[in-house]
């Protein structure tokens, strides 16, 4: 047995050596095959040899008296049956070792392939950074493409490239002093097609679109949601169904944009420029409008459901059947917007600015209008259930045929107001101004309930 320990040993050094990182793989490889023969055959000497006399039945060294019970052919049969089986067991034990090795030299090889596709990947996006700051055009198209194709390749590589290429619109943005163009430029067009279409849900972070000065992007079906684009210029831009979800657009100038269709629910918007935008059928859920100027902008059908429009300016804004419900206009300027067919429910209004504007049919049932500048509104057939109008104007304000059942009309101002069938049951009429108690019962519909 004296072979057994260098056996052994050579086993164990051949093991620990594979173990080690700092020698190259193929060596690692060949040491840890060697340990795994070497342990192999040393299992297989012991099955042939040890273990199969075991199994025969001989547990220990045996006495001359069982040698002589036991004929030579009894004994070898014995021995020959148990080695038959362990040959088989060993056999099987070789198969699985094999089966091992090989997914392991698989695995290696997907390793070093999957290396060598990210050598290659880095290749390409070296290649392409360089094609950007090319003089020519061309080849700086070519250098955008290439960069997507090596995001659509590479996940890893995803976030980088959009990275280089916001970088490249950014620093590739008309010069401050220079009248901006009518469009960008064709690779900077390029290089916002790529942004936009990017596999948003690869994003590692947002994308910074920051004060870019993009006046007429085509940005049509676009997902820059999550986007920065705060103090960017993009003006008459194309956001046709553009997703802006999340977005922040503090700041920025979409003045003439089409956003027809768009999604910028939770969108940040303080302090943009909304003036003539197209925002017919848009979704504007909780997106925060404060102080945004939405001058002259088309919002028929649009979603503004709990939308911040604090102080913000809707100045002859077209609301046709927009659906405002809980949105928040308090302090709003919408002197003669129209919001004919509009769903105002529970909106704030107080103190809002709607002095000529047609809200003619709109549903403004439960909304608080509480010191509201309704002068020469159009409230015709408006409904107005339970709603706060406490010293509300309505001078020369249009009411014919509105529900005004159970609203709070205390303090308010009817000057020359035209109640004719203005239905005001159960209505808190106390301390009005304008208009004596006749004149109301003249012209609308009161009932017991309603209180002078």
């Amino acid at each position: 047995m004296f072979w057994l320990l260098p056996v052994l040993a050579l086993i164990v050094a051949g093991a620990g050596a594979a173990a080690t990182p700092s020698i190259p793989d193929w060596a690692r490889w060949t040491l840890a095959g060697v340990a795994l023969i070497g342990a192999s055959c040393l299992a297989i000497a012991f099955l042939l040899g040890p273990a199969a006399r075991r199994l025969a039945g001989e547990r220990a060294v045996l006495t001359a008296a069982e040698r002589r019970e036991m004929t030579a052919n009894e004994r070898v049969e014995a021995v020959n049956a148990a080695r038959h089986t362990l040959i088989q067991a060993a056999t099987g034990l070789v198969v699985i070792g094999g089966v091992v090795f090989t997914a392991q030299g698989l695995w290696y090889t997907a390793q070093t392939l999957d290396t060598a596709r990210q050598t290659q990947f880095t290749d390409r996006y070296t290649k392409a950074v360089d094609q950007l700051g090319s003089s020519k055009l061309d080849i700086r198209l070519g250098g955008v493409y290439a960069l997507e194709r090596v995001a659509r390749d590479s996940p890893r590589d995803h976030q980088n490239v959009y990275d280089v290429l916001t970088a490249f619109i950014r620093e590739h943005d008309p010069t401050r002093t220079a009248k901006l163009p009518t469009r960008p430029a064709t690779d900077i067009q390029a290089a916002l097609t790529a942004v936009g279409r990017r596999k948003v849900h690869m994003d590692v972070g947002a994308i910074n679109l920051m004060e870019i000065r993009m006046s007429g992007a085509r940005l049509a079906g676009a997902d820059l949601s999550d986007g920065d684009l705060s103090k960017a210029i993009l003006a008459d831009a194309d956001l046709l169904g553009a997703n802006l979800t999340e977005a922040t657009l503090t700041g920025t100038n979409l003045t003439n944009a089409d956003l027809t269709k768009a999604n910028l629910t939770e969108a940040k918007l303080t302090d943009a420029n909304l003036t003539k935008a197209n925002l017919t059928d848009a979704n504007l859920t909780y997106t925060n409008l404060t102080k945004a100027t939405l001058t002259g902008a088309a919002l028929t059908d649009a979603n503004l459901t709990n939308t911040g429009l604090f102080e913000a300016n809707l100045t002859e804004t077209i609301l046709t059947d927009a659906k405002l419900t809980g949105a928040s206009l308090l302090d709003a300027d919408l002197s003669g917007a129209i919001l004919d067919g509009a769903d105002l429910t529970s909106a704030g209004l107080n103190e809002a600015d709607l002095g000529g504007a047609d809200l003619s049919d709109a549903n403004l049932s439960l909304a608080g209008l509480g010191g509201t500048d309704l002068r020469g509104a159009n409230l015709r057939g408006a409904n107005l259930f339970s709603t706060d109008l406490t010293n509300a104007n309505l001078t020369n304000a249009n009411l014919i045929g509105a529900n005004l059942h159970g609203t709070d009309l205390s303090g308010a101002n009817l000057t020359n107001a035209n109640l004719i069938g203005a239905r005001l049951t159960d209505a808190n009429l106390s301390e009005v101004t304008g208009m004596t108690e006749q004149d109301i019962r003249r012209q609308a519909i009161v009932d017991s309930k309603t209180r002078f």
